[in-house]
Parts: structure tokens; C-alpha cells; sequence
């Protein structure tokens, strides 16, 4: 029985040195016999098996060694879309800032008559800002009640309340402000300012006692007029979106969008006499 035993793997070591030998000089040769052929055909599916067990194998060598590379690549490429992000970021607030500070130069040259004092919104008062914005100066800045608040898009509202190192700004939004207003198209100076909320909870305002035939329409330009002599002059308000008739009280309302968007306030620019006389 053991004899059978050697003889058999005997004879599975001399075939397969038998069919590696022809493997070896079929490839060396050009021109393959009829027998050459048919232990090749006959080995392909044998070689397929193990090129593409071999290839796998190789292919998941591959990858177990260059993944920690890849990851250290991906994790470098994400950091640096971070720091893109925070760039661009920081650009846009940047172009923002530069933007306002030039409307604020071209503004300036326009009312020269006037000096003017930076100040941040810090807080609001009451339930909303309709109830008015808490600003980070105050008397010891020589602000007083009355003085008038701006940005470089148009007119805010005014200074209501004083302390020492803060004060209250309440804003057209609030209808406790009303202002002497203008149509710029036809230069009517009969119109009253006063805040309003629509519908849809947009702040608004309105221009009450325009003339009955009056000729303002949608789009027109509305300005302080500077009667009474608390607003400068000229100051931007708002474009007229809508107007409507009071036939009782013979008078025309203009409905207007505020230039100055009162729920984005964060900085704004006390308006200060250089004659306070």
C-alpha cells in the first residue's frame, strides 16, 4: 500500500514537471505543435485561474499599503477647502466692509455740513426692534435726544434715549417716528413719513398728506424735505412700491420700501451739527 502511495505522488511530480517543461518551451517557440497547442488549451483555464487569483491578490496589496497615503492626502486636500472657505469668507466680509465705508466716504462729501460718529448696534429694546436698537454711545460721546441715525444706504431714525456710555435709536419701523419727507420726481414737500408692517410682517412705511393730484408713482424717490429742521435735508427714505387714494381726508399715500434694512442694523452713524446753534 505504501509502495502505490510513492508511486502516485511520484507520478503527480514528474506531470507537472512534464506540463511546466512544455509551458516553458511553447513560449520560447513561435511555431507550436498540434500537442503544444492542446496542453496549452488544456493549461489556460488553469492559468486564468491563477493570474487573476495572483492579480487580486496584488491589487489588495496594493491598497492595504497605499491607503494610509491616500488618507493622509485626502485629509491634507480637505484641510485646505477649509482654509479656501474661511479665505472666501473672509474676503466677501471684507469687500462688504469696503463697500460701506466708500458709500460712506461719497456721503460724507455730499453733506459736508456735518460731522459724523460710528457707532454698533449692541442690543434691541423691548420684544423687537420696533421697540428700538441699543447703540454703544452715549452722552460721554456728546450725543443727545433728537440727534439723527444713518447708514450709508439712507436715513435710520433717530436718538431717543441717553446714557452715559449708551443710548436708544429708534427707527422709521416704529410709528412713534415721523419725518418731513419729499417726493424727489416732483418735488412735494408736503408728505409725512410713518412706520408700517404689512400682511406678511414686512416693515414698511408710508408718506401720508400727499396732494389729492399729486403725480408720484411707483418707483419715485422719497427724501427728507428738511422742514422743521430736525432732519438734514435730502436724506434717502425709500422708493415708493404702491399708492392709494383717501378720497375723505382729499389726499394721496405712498407706500414705500425702506432703503436701510432694519432687521440687518449692526453698525450705524450718529449725525452730528458742526453748528449746533
Amino acid at each position: 500500500m505504501k509502495f502505490f502511495k510513492n508511486k502516485l505522488a511520484v507520478t503527480v511530480v514528474v506531470l507537472s514537471v512534464s506540463f511546466l517543461g512544455i509551458i516553458v518551451f511553447s513560449v520560447k517557440r513561435d511555431n507550436k505543435s498540434f500537442i503544444e497547442s492542446g496542453a496549452g488549451a488544456a493549461l489556460n483555464p488553469i492559468q486564468k485561474v491563477f493570474y487573476k487569483i495572483g492579480d487580486s491578490v496584488k491589487g489588495s496589496v496594493d491598497f492595504a499599503l497605499n491607503f494610509s497615503k491616500v488618507k493622509k492626502e485626502n485629509d491634507e486636500l480637505r484641510g485646505k477647502n477649509d482654509e479656501y472657505e474661511n479665505m472666501e469668507i473672509e474676503y466677501n466680509s471684507l469687500k462688504e466692509e469696503n463697500e460701506k465705508l466708500r458709500d460712506m466716504v461719497d456721503f460724507k462729501e455730499q453733506f459736508s455740513d456735518y460731522d459724523y460718529l460710528g457707532t454698533n448696534v449692541i442690543g434691541k429694546v423691548g420684544n423687537s426692534f420696533l421697540d428700538g436698537y441699543q447703540i454703544d454711545k452715549g452722552s460721554k460721546d456728546g450725543l443727545e435726544v433728537g440727534m439723527v441715525v444713518i447708514t450709508s444706504k439712507g436715513l435710520v431714525g433717530q436718538i431717543t434715549s441717553v446714557a452715559y456710555n449708551w443710548s436708544v435709536v429708534q427707527s422709521l419701523a416704529n410709528e412713534n417716528i415721523s419725518v418731513a419727507a419729499k417726493v424727489q420726481s416732483t418735488n412735494e414737500i408736503t408728505g409725512v413719513v410713518k412706520g408700517y408692517k404689512n400682511s406678511q410682517n414686512k416693515l414698511l412705511a408710508k408718506v401720508y398728506h400727499l396732494p389729492i393730484d399729486s403725480e408720484v408713482k411707483e418707483g419715485d424717490v422719497i427724501l427728507t424735505s428738511g422742514l422743521g429742521k430736525v432732519y438734514p435735508k435730502d436724506l434717502k427714505i425709500g422708493k415708493v412700491v404702491s399708492i392709494d387714494e383717501d378720497k375723505g381726508k382729499v389726499m394721496k399715500i405712498a407706500t414705500i420700501e425702506p432703503y436701510v434694512d432694519f432687521n440687518k442694523l449692526e453698525e450705524m452713524f450718529i449725525v452730528i451739527p458742526k453748528d449746533k446753534r
